[in-house]
Formats: C-alpha cells, sequence, structure tokens
C-alpha cells in the first residue's frame, strides 16, 4: 500500500528510533515527550487484520510485543502497561506497548486521551534517563527469544 505510514522504511528522528528488524516484524521507539518508553511493535508487511496472519505468524508477533513488555516493565518501571492493537487511522498491524505512570500526561486516559496533567519535569528526566537503556533491554529479550 503506497500511503501507508507503517509500510515506509525511513523514521524521521521525530517519528522514533528503530530498535530491533527481523524479517517479519521491526519495533521502534516512539518519540513521545510524555510518555517515555512508548514502543511500537510492526509486522513488516502490509497487513491489516491479525486474523490475516497464520497461527504461526501471530504467535511470532505477539512473543515479540510480550518481549518488549518484559523490557519496558523492567528497564522503565511503569505503573503499569498499555498493550493496544487499534488501527482504526492506520490499517496495518502494530501494537502499541506504552508505560504508564499515575502522573503521567493522559492518566487516568489512554494515550490518545486529552491531557490531564502535566508529568513534574523530575520525573520526566529520571524516566528519560532510564530510557537509555531501553534499546539494549528489548534486543537482549528479543535475542532470547530465537
Amino acid at each position: 500500500m503506497t500511503n501507508c505510514v507503517l509500510c515506509k522504511e525511513e523514521l524521521k528522528p521525530e517519528e522514533g528510533q528503530l530498535i530491533w528488524r527481523g524479517d517479519d516484524c521491526r519495533v521502534i521507539l516512539v518519540n513521545d515527550p510524555d510518555l517515555p518508553g512508548f514502543c511500537r511493535v510492526i509486522w513488516n508487511r502490509h497487513v491489516a487484520e491479525m486474523t490475516d496472519l497464520t497461527y504461526g505468524e501471530r504467535e511470532h508477533l505477539m512473543a515479540l510485543v510480550f518481549a518488549v513488555e518484559g523490557a519496558v516493565r523492567h528497564v522503565m518501571q511503569p505503573d503499569k502497561i498499555n498493550i493496544a492493537a487499534l488501527g482504526n487511522m492506520v490499517p496495518h498491524i502494530h501494537w502499541h506497548v506504552i508505560p504508564r505512570y499515575r502522573d503521567d500526561a493522559y492518566f487516568p486516559g489512554s494515550a490518545w486521551s486529552v491531557k490531564t496533567q502535566q508529568t513534574s519535569v523530575i520525573n520526566l528526566e529520571a524516566r528519560n534517563k532510564l530510557l537509555l537503556e531501553l534499546p539494549a533491554a528489548i534486543k537482549s529479550e528479543i535475542s532470547a527469544l530465537f
């Protein structure tokens, strides 16, 4: 699909950072200053629905989602992890793995809600320091799978 933002190979720095790429999937660290540690696990081929994948492909994708969740939990120490696959705006299989904190900008709503509060600069700085460890932790979790 030519106009799909998730089919394109190149990421602009403001969009995020490619952490890992395999034959079927890739992991992106999303550049979201309000939600440090927000990752996306993206199926490389343009496929709209999970049921369009084979059972093996589904298991592979979800194993990656869970590996990313584990790394994010370990490094970022959030109060909760949100995992979401919507696709309403971008009908290309991708999963969001989002660390959530009681003081994040959107709490208690979703990451796509209206901001409800301002996270303290001290807490954001601390999370951004942890963020430096996240790419290596994600790669380590994924390498344990394969």
